[in-house]
């Protein structure tokens, strides 16, 4: 490949790139942000874009035409490096980069660490100075669940006021039912307050043994003072507790607390979940949809999701168990120095990842199942294809041509008609080619379309809306001489390439890559499947009948009727083989002598 062509402006900050490491961002002529990147020496790496040898891959192919800027920023070193990429693709969520999905979609937990007297609040936002959070969370009805153990248990206030600084004549509804002790009327200090504020993180950490135990002392002390009403409080308290842990308490794995990172992707689709183990203790499950994906490796994705997500968790255990290195693995790791990374082949930890991955994989097929539903209800398949396609006419039938071949001996040509996206039963043909090679399938390709549109022609038959061919660009192009020599040019013709799932247009040189989700794609796949299967099965009908024949048929004394007898009574040549001459002597028309004549002959012959 030939090295893209570099404006004069652009060849110039190229040549003025600075060393060290850093971010670079490719713009368009607009000025709008296409990629954001990350090198450890951003000269070479910004460079590399217009070597001759680049990845050659149709989004960098893309990415390349429409570069026509580049900004750098230059950082201490490589870690920090992570952290601003992360904060400018967050920032302008470009078209080229891996993208958390819903990044700021799903709310958190706040404790205002930063106030005198903390708050706990619910909030999208992460710019509160000095707060922890805790979350995102996915599931709003855990988030639920949490807040009002939280109110059970604790005294936290509900107010905004700016305390100590303010003071109320009055405390509010909340001390009088017992939710809040009144720092606003300075009744409870700041040393006391903030005692209490430590118990809700460690709760919120996923600490509910050394919570439980310091209720427990409590309830234990109110009563020994008869206070009766306060150790009951507590006493509902601990209950609340136990209910918490009932269904983490199911899935103890050993012993310890640890962050498991789980994985799965399918084409252009990953998605990544942490589950959170807490003294051996499933506490629960975390996780992101990630898009943008195309030719990235996993490597890439992995680390992706641990920077922008797992990084900026508040409550991190020390041990982080993850299912392959991610790449930067080196940046990661000082991005989190107190952090023991595994890759666990067995024991425990393996447990923990397996059921990350597990889940990983459910939710991907979840993602995949609800978003072809609601494809398939919001749009008509055919009407998706022909605007992908960029056809000027629906494409409401659609021939497909596969090519197969029997063992070196036959090439068959079958072509399905599908009719509004679906196979019309009688429009199933196919064609025996004689005299072709094993792989001479664009020859085979071309005599198949001849012989079936010559004859819609010449019958005045309508023609498809569209023709799909089962391969690549060789095999659209020897399709596409087959129309224009019959003066069919004007049919809309495509094909499908089975390897990378790429659709190949005429006189264009890159693929259109459909998303898998996309009815479209699954369209066209449909189509080539049932073309591919109806070949499959001719040959192996063909197959079978020729083995048939050269055994069954040349034995003396067992014509049509025999031979349809043997075969019903035991399903295959291989089934009359393996009868006793008793057993064959039982099948109509057959005596003992005659099944002594076959089983000899079938034996002879292998």
């Amino acid at each position: 490949m030939t090295a893209p062509r570099v404006s004069d402006a652009l060849q110039r900050k190229l040549d003025t790139l600075p060393e060290g490491p850093g971010v670079y961002l490719w713009k368009d002529a607009g000025g709008e942000i296409l990629y954001v990147g990350k090198a450890k020496r951003l000269r070479n790496r910004v460079r590399s874009y217009f070597a001759a040898d680049f990845d050659t891959s149709p989004k960098n192919q893309l990415l390349q035409r429409l570069i026509a800027d580049v900004e750098t920023i230059v950082v201490p070193d490589e870690p920090q490096s992570l952290i601003l990429e992360n904060n400018l693709i967050k920032e302008y969520r470009p078209r080229f980069n891996v993208r958390l999905k819903d990044d700021k979609s799903y709310p958190s937990i706040a404790v205002t660490m930063g106030e005198p007297f903390p708050r706990v609040l619910v909030t999208r936002r992460r710019d509160i100075p000095g707060a922890r959070y805790f979350g995102p969370y996915t599931d709003v009805g855990q988030l639920r669940k949490t807040l009002a153990i939280i109110r059970r248990l604790y005294t936290v206030r509900s107010c905004a006021d700016d305390l100590p600084r303010e003071r109320r004549e009055r405390p509010c509804l909340d001390y009088y039912i017992g939710r809040c002790k009144a720092p606003c009327m300075g009744w409870q200090d700041i040393a006391d307050y903030r005692q209490m504020v430590e118990d809700v993180l460690d709760f919120l950490e996923g600490r509910t043994q050394d919570v439980r135990s310091r209720v427990r002392e409590a309830m234990q002390a109110a009563s020994v003072r008869e206070d009766y009403e306060r150790a009951k409080e507590l006493r509902d308290a601990l209950r609340w507790l136990d209910r918490l842990d009932e269904p983490a308490s199911v899935e103890i794995m050993g012993t310890g607390d640890a962050d498991a990172v789980g994985y799965a992707r399918d084409g252009d689709d990953a998605v990544g979940v942490l589950i959170r183990v807490r003294d051996g203790a499933v506490l629960g499950r975390e996780h992101r949809f990630l898009e943008g994906l195309e030719e990235e490796a996993d490597g890439a994705v992995l680390a992706a999701f641990l920077v922008r997500y797992y990084v900026p968790v508040e409550g991190r255990a020390k041990r982080l168990v993850i299912p392959f290195p991610p790449d930067d693995w080196d940046a990661l790791r000082e991005l989190l120095p107190d952090t023991d990374w595994n890759i666990p082949q067995r024991g425990t930890a393996h447990r923990w990842l397996e059921l990350a991955d597990q889940n990983a994989r459910h939710l991907l097929e979840s993602l995949r199942i609800e978003s072809f539903e609601t494809e398939e209800r919001s749009e008509d398949p055919v009407y998706a294809l022909g605007r992908d396609l960029g056809m000027s006419v629906v494409p409401r039938s659609l021939v497909c041509v596969d090519i197969s071949h029997n063992q070196g001996r036959d090439t068959v040509g079958s072509l399905v008609w599908f009719e509004a996206g679906r196979p019309r039963k009688s429009e199933y043909r196919k064609f025996k080619i004689q005299g072709l090679g094993q792989q001479d399938d664009f020859a085979a390709i071309q005599e198949v379309l001849t012989r079936y549109l010559t004859r819609r022609r010449d019958e005045q038959l309508p023609m498809p809306d569209l023709i799909v061919i089962d391969g690549g660009k060789g095999q659209l192009n020897a399709a596409l001489e087959v129309t224009g020599s019959l003066g069919l040019g004007g049919i809309p013709m495509v094909s499908l390439a089975k390897r990378e799932e790429e659709v190949f247009l005429p006189g264009q040189s890159e693929s259109l890559r459909l998303s898998r989700r996309s009815p479209s794609l699954r369209l066209l796949q449909r189509a080539r499947d049932e073309a591919h299967r109806f070949g499959l099965a001719y040959n192996r009908k063909r197959r079978t009948q020729r083995t048939i024949t050269s055994e069954l048929l040349n034995i003396p004394g067992v014509g049509p009727t025999r031979r349809r007898l043997l075969l019903e009574r035991f399903g295959s040549l291989a089934g009359v083989k393996s009868a006793s001459v008793s057993e064959l002597a039982t099948v109509p028309g057959f005596s003992t002598r005659l099944a002594e004549q076959v089983l000899s002959h079938l034996h002879a012959a292998t």
